[in-house]
């Protein structure tokens, strides 16, 4: 027998070990193996001796016991073994597993979590709970009531139905069949589900050598369809498959008859999802840019290449900041940058904030180097997503192009790293593991000795601040190419017009103006309003009362094309209400707007101008968004309106505007970042206009036109931005000055958070515990969120290690009180 560690996918536990049995092959690390946990039986990774983030607990207990070393012979002998071996080599390549391992130490989680993320879609297989009925059951059905007859009579005429099913249509199932169970009127199974090789397979007819030479006489004894089969497979020597035969009018059974003669053979073969494939057939990747001829470098562009390029020839960790305007060709260098460290024989990987980037993205780099490009990100299909990471593992790929979860992509031998928009908050996951892309990827980089480029307009300042202390090298951009000029941008001061025109008005007249003067010169524009739907609160001019969330402390948003008021946070939905809820008067009022909203602001004052949207409500459906800028960049669509999603990344040549409506909509909130992202935001769109031959304007809309985040963005000046927000981060010893772990406490009860939040950080006080400081608790900023009370500390230093163990520590040994607390490591919002 021996042991080994296993990361199994469930939040909060470290690495468990489980007994090999002597009959089973020695599973080598990154292969999956099947464990029991409990009650189920589960898929697993096994894990070296030294990458459980808190060391490695016996399967047999999985919260108690601990020791030291997952290799030695000598432990514990109540070990549950493992079930099955799925992989004779690694499913995981060993430097994936090393680096889900580093994620779920920094970043305080489960490294059965952090696995997870690394793993592709139908990697896993678990036991699931079916329910049959019984004959005893059948015979009891029409004496039991409420609950467990119902539950009786789901089951009857022979059916199996999961629990999980049964358990969505009612509350209380389980309890209900286990008193079923316990009285012999329904069984309960668990079988396993999901298979260790999810590839999608067609059958394909083949023509033996007894059908290539089949005479006339013989084909005169077969039907019609069996001899057209036969004469079009003669002109397929690899094969044909069964559906494209079908296709042709033959159907399946004269190809088995062929088959029972020995005439063909009929084979299952694999077939790739390509997530290509539709972009070509749509044209979608040609209008966003796929096949641009190469151009000339500006001699920036060129000094940043020579520079770059020599660093990753080294074959040695190097990071750099490529701090660049917008506009001044930032992906041509990533490009030639690949073409040199593919030509060396190494891997390529660029990662973008957004899906929304990565069509563009893709096309680029499939134009460049065909076939040998993947893509990664969660807009693909499940299948999509899984035949894309084999390609890479089986090393078919030089080139992958993904968002955030691409840094665990298995590309082998890794000699660039790209993280495109590097300040992007959606490289920062706000669940568990709650890591940041680019960081991992700093570390994935220095872990493959490889060059790292940090691309931005508008660096986050922790980037700026490492480049600044010589930790990053710094290659900055300041020109656009062709020396085009920077946008023209004017800042229109909302408290005039409201005065001017009340405070309904929406877009000011210099907006409307400038949109009407596009639309005269048929140019392009771009409208950008980071809130969705079309109003954000309902409220009751009678009683004074708010629709509001039953599960959060917001009020829903409406969403008028819908006809429904919406969280943003949980997702409930109700219909948009008629009279108040509380005093059932009708007079409702709808205050705020959001895209949807601006949307039909425009349409009415532009009413031939061609308008789309691009929000989350209008781009759910797969390839939606891609299709939406594939039409502008076709100039099918004449103004864009839309939130973050079209504030980056894009280069549309014909927009010669960009109006920001409502600039300060983020700088009211309780983050320290609200400046950093405002600036960033407002810097960004602004950059969407003037990257064509004709000179672009951006209108930005403020109520605190004064504010510096807001004027520095208008003059495009990030370094005094920079200095600026960062005099006030060491005043107030924010990240990049001291790091920050964030700690959100959730119960039922406002007190019961605020209690137990307060015990972590009296914990934490104890004098010479370590060199950080405890700000808290409090009531969270979102006080109640999907129906629990959150409580907030943050803990702040410069030994980010010693406050993340401290604080584990604390945790450690109260696991009900672990499972209710987040921790976040580095956090983006502290909302």
């Amino acid at each position: 027998m021996r042991a080994i560690a296993v990361a199994v996918p469930v939040p909060g536990i470290g690495a468990l070990t489980y007994s090999v049995p002597d009959d089973f092959p020695d599973p080598p690390v990154g292969a999956r193996v099947l464990v029991p946990l409990g009650a189920r039986t589960v898929t697993g990774v096994r894990l070296g001796s030294d990458q459980g983030q808190t060391g490695v607990r016996p399967g047999s207990d999985q919260g108690r016991t601990r020791v030291e070393a997952a290799s030695d012979p000598g432990l514990t002998p109540d070990l549950k073994a493992v079930v099955d071996v799925l992989d004779q080599e690694a499913f995981l390549p060993a430097d994936v597993v090393d680096l889900a391992a580093w994620v779920a130490a920094y970043y305080a989680c489960g490294v059965g979590e952090a696995i997870a993320t690394a793993m592709p879609p139908r990697a896993w297989i678990e036991s699931e709970r079916h329910a049959a009925i019984t004959d005893a059951g059948e015979a009891r059905l029409l004496l039991e009531r409420g609950a467990r007859r119902e539950a009786l009579e789901q089951l009857t005429g022979g059916r199996v139905i999961a629990v999980g099913s049964l358990a969505r249509r009612a509350r209380g199932i389980p309890a209900v069949l286990a008193g079923l169970e316990a009285d012999g009127l329904v069984t309960l199974t668990r079988p396993l589900k999901g298979t260790a090789d999810a590839s999608r397979t067609v059958r394909v007819a083949m023509l033996t050598a007894q059908g290539a030479e089949t005479i006339d006489a013989e084909l005169a004894k077969l039907g019609a369809r069996q001899q057209q089969a036969l004469d079009l497979l003669r002109g397929a020597p690899d094969g044909l498959s069964v559906a494209d035969l079908a296709d042709e009018d033959i159907p399946s059974e004269s190809i088995a008859r062929l088959a029972r003669l020995g005439l063909v053979i009929i084979e299952r073969r694999r077939v790739e999802r390509d997530p290509f494939e539709a972009q070509v057939h749509g044209g979608t990747a040609a209008r966003l840019g796929g096949g641009a001829a190469i151009v000339s470098l500006t001699a920036e562009q060129q000094a940043a290449v020579d520079t770059l390029a020599a660093r990753a020839s080294r074959h040695a960790f190097h990071a750099a900041l490529l701090h660049g305007v917008t506009g001044s060709g930032k992906t041509e260098i990533y490009l030639r940058l690949a073409r040199a460290v593919r030509e060396s024989g190494r891997g390529v990987l660029l990662m973008v904030p957004e899906i929304a980037l990565t069509p563009a993205a893709a096309a680029i780099f499939r134009a460049a180097f065909g076939q040998r490009v993947a893509i990664q990100h969660s807009g693909l299909s499940d299948g999509e997503r899984y035949d894309q990471w084999h390609r890479i593992r089986r090393g078919e790929v030089d080139v992958v192009v993904g968002t955030r979860s691409a840094i665990f992509t298995p590309l082998a031998n890794i000699g660039l790293i790209v993280v495109d928009e590097e300040h992007d908050g959606s490289y920062k996951q706000e669940e568990s593991p709650r890591y940041h892309g680019r960081d991992v990827a700093v570390v994935r980089a220095r872990a493959s000795g490889a060059l790292i480029v940090l691309g931005s307009a508008t660096p986050s300042l922790e980037s700026y601040s490492n480049a600044q202390s010589g930790r990053y090298e710094l290659i900055a951009l300041k020109k656009r190419v062709l020396d085009r000029p920077m946008a023209d941008v004017r800042i229109v001061d909302m408290r005039a017009e409201y005065a001017a025109e009340g405070p309904d008005v929406i877009l000011s007249a210099p907006l409307r103006d400038a949109l009407a003067a596009r639309m005269e010169r048929r140019e392009q524009a771009i409208v950008l309003l980071n809130r969705r739907g079309f109003a954000t609160v309902v409220f009751c001019r009678q009683c004074g009362e708010t629709l509001e969330c039953p599960n959060c402390s917001v009020s829903l948003t409406v969403h008028k094309a819908a006809g429904r008021a919406r969280c943003h946070y949980c997702n409930h939905s109700a219909p948009v209400p008629k009279v108040c809820g509380k005093c059932a008067g009708p007079y409702l009022e709808q205050l705020g707007f959001g895209t949807e909203r601006v949307e039909a602001e425009v349409r009415s004052l532009l009413p031939d101008a061609r308008v789309g949207r691009v929000d989350r409500d209008t781009v759910r459906r797969r390839g939606a968004i891609a299709t939406l800028l594939a039409r502008f960049a076709a100039k099918e669509l004449d103004v864009l309106v839309g939130t973050q999603m079209i504030a980056k990344g894009h280069d549309f040549p014909r927009v010669t505007l960009v109006g920001v409506i409502s600039a300060d909509v983020g700088l009211g909130l309780a983050d320290f970042r609200a400046a950093e992202r405002t600036f960033q935001l407002l810097t960004q769109v602004a950059g969407r206009a003037g990257r064509g031959e004709i000179a672009g304007e951006a209108v930005v809309q403020t109520l605190y036109p004064s504010h510096y985040s807001i004027r520095h963005a208008c003059r495009q000046d990030y370094v005094a931005f920079y200095d600026d927000e960062l005099k006030f981060r060491k005043a107030m010893r924010y990240p990049p000055a001291v790091a920050l772990i964030n700690v959100v406490v959730k119960s039922k009860t406002r007190d019961g958070a605020m209690d137990d939040a307060g015990t972590i950080a009296q914990a934490l006080r104890i004098p010479g515990l370590g060199p950080w400081t405890v700000l808290g608790p409090a009531p969270a900023p979102l006080l109640r969120l999907k129906g629990e009370h959150r409580a907030q500390l943050f803990i702040k230093g410069t030994h980010r290690t010693a406050m993340r163990q401290a604080l584990l520590t604390v945790l450690e040994d109260r696991p009900e009180l672990r499972r209710r607390t987040i921790v976040d490591v580095d956090p983006l919002s502290v909302l």
